[in-house]
């Protein structure tokens, strides 16, 4: 029998504007929802302005569950789309 543990992985993005690097971040702190880490911001200038934008990448992995099965197969068929397989062990 193997058991393991499976990770909901969560994600959105949102894109901001604004005229400072301080604005992005707090635009994009604002519009963090709840039980989400920003994990990626990368940020870019329009062509003859003073606008910066930037997507903001928002991630959630603080669910977690165990599953079984009796093989490597069976277990990957568990997994729901959004999770993502983080351990296996044999039970002896």
């Amino acid at each position: 029998m193997l058991r393991a543990t499976i990770r909901l992985d969560e994600q959105l993005q949102v894109d901001v504007e604004g005229e400072s690097l301080e604005s992005i971040h707090e635009q994009l702190l604002a519009a963090r929802p709840e039980g989400f880490d920003l994990t990626l911001a990368p940020v870019a200038m329009a062509k003859a302005s003073t606008l910066i934008s930037a997507t903001g990448t928002f991630v959630r992995r603080d669910t977690t569950r165990e599953i079984e099965a009796e093989s490597m197969e069976a277990l990957r068929a568990q997994v729901p789309e959004g999770w993502r397989l983080l351990h296996v062990i044999r039970d002896r």
